[in-house]
């Protein structure tokens, strides 16, 4: 060790950290004027970012189709439930929960396998589309196809 470093004295190397010395806080945008409210895009959690994928895809969809998705709910779960008696090689990626007299039908993402499955952001953003084109398909009762023009199966 080199008897000039910090360590040699028996000093701790603290992170630098930035100073407000006037409490006026940071100037001007952080990371361009694209933030959320009060959120910096830099700093969302994966499911956090996981969810604004799954919400623009989920607007991109319905604005093709308002009338017939007007009732689908969208949700995020982090992993299936999976019965114990389940062979298949693979996990589920979504899944259409129907209506019943008192809850609307409910289009429900497996956050975890799909980000699994997935290498990069614009990876997942094709995935996250395949999946739910595919899943409101079926709901629809039409080919994928014709759910959303970007669609590849």
């Amino acid at each position: 060790m080199n008897e000039s470093s910090p360590e040699s004295f028996g000093h701790r190397v603290l992170a630098r950290t930035p100073r407000d010395r006037r409490g006026r806080g940071m100037r001007g945008p952080a990371y361009g004027d694209g933030a959320p409210a009060g959120r910096v895009p830099a700093h969302l959690t994966g499911r956090e970012r996981f969810d604004q994928v799954a919400v623009d895809v989920m607007n991109d969809v319905e604005s093709r189709w308002t009338e017939e998705l007007a009732p689908v709910e969208l949700a995020v779960e982090d992993i299936p439930l999976l019965p114990r008696t389940w062979v298949a090689p693979r996990v589920p990626l979504a899944s259409l929960v129907p209506a019943t007299q008192s809850t609307p039908p409910r289009l429900v993402l497996f956050r975890r396998p799909i980000e699994h499955r997935a290498e990069s952001r614009a990876d997942l953003e094709a995935l996250v589309l395949t999946v739910v084109v595919e899943q409101l398909a079926d709901y629809l009762g039409v080919p994928a196809e014709d759910v959303h023009p970007d669609y590849e199966p």
